[in-house]
């Protein structure tokens, strides 16, 4: 009972604190506003979170969100597949993962930018978002759990083997447990960026519905205060989507 009665408090203390952390930081955001007082280059609070409910009783606002979930959700789906497929048989195979390191390297040392024209040559404008989520995440999936099939105790593995274990056992009792804390930190940071990256897609690729193609008119006819309102809706989108992942590993795992 005390123990529980703790925890409650620890959690009502953690929950005030973050609270006034945000009053704090939206009072520096009005001071500001009033200091620069130029709604076009810096609009107040008010004026954002007011725009920010118009939207939200506009047929579109929904669309466009549930429309950009969609590609963000597929594209970060895919990349943990291949990330996590790829990474497990590299870090087994080292022809593998020679012959995968020129892919990985060329995605990781090529521009976001880059990626996203390429792909408005190759793709549709519904489908580039997807792609650029995919080859940015992926390779941050891969590096992550093939460091985590690198971290497994060798002697384990050779112990395995001498007692025939099968190949499937192996992996599922000696490699996947070892690289969980890398597929779960990867996977995190694939959350924020896939983001980041698909909503940059978007506003490239002016697909119909999407975050992007609004952020992009909002900028074209000068409507900061409804250009903020957009990029909050994303910031919070990304810490929805690893609050969820964040609660679902803790049941899973």
């Amino acid at each position: 009972m005390k123990i529980s009665i703790i925890r409650e408090n620890k959690t009502i203390s953690k929950l005030v604190r973050r609270t006034l952390i945000i009053i704090f930081w939206v009072f520096i955001w009005e001071l500001s506003s009033l200091f620069i007082n130029n709604e076009i280059l810096l609009p107040s609070p008010k004026k954002v979170f007011e725009t920010l409910i118009l939207l939200g009783i506009k047929r579109y606002f929904w669309l466009s969100v549930f429309k950009s979930i969609i590609r963000v959700v597929i594209g970060i789906l895919i990349s943990i597949i291949l990330g996590i497929s790829l990474g497990i048989i590299a870090g087994i195979n080292v022809f593998m993962e020679e012959l995968l390191e020129p892919l990985v390297v060329t995605i990781k040392a090529t521009p976001v930018m880059s990626i996203i024209i390429i792909a408005l040559v190759w793709l549709k404008s519904s489908s580039v978002a997807i792609f650029t989520s995919i080859l940015m995440c992926f390779p941050i999936i891969y590096t992550n759990v093939l460091s985590g099939i690198k971290s497994v105790d060798k002697k384990l593995v050779e112990m395995a083997n001498l007692y025939e274990v099968k190949n499937k056992y192996i992996l599922i009792n000696i490699y996947l447990p070892s690289t969980k804390p890398y597929i779960i930190s990867g996977i995190l940071m694939c959350l924020g960026i896939g983001w980041k990256v698909s909503v940059a897609s978007e506003v490239l690729s002016t697909p119909r519905y999407s975050i992007g193609l609004n952020l992009l008119n909002a900028k074209a006819t000068l409507a900061t205060e409804e250009l903020f309102a957009w990029t909050i809706v994303v910031v919070l989108l990304s810490l929805i989507f690893e609050k969820i992942f964040r609660y679902y590993i803790k049941k899973v795992f």
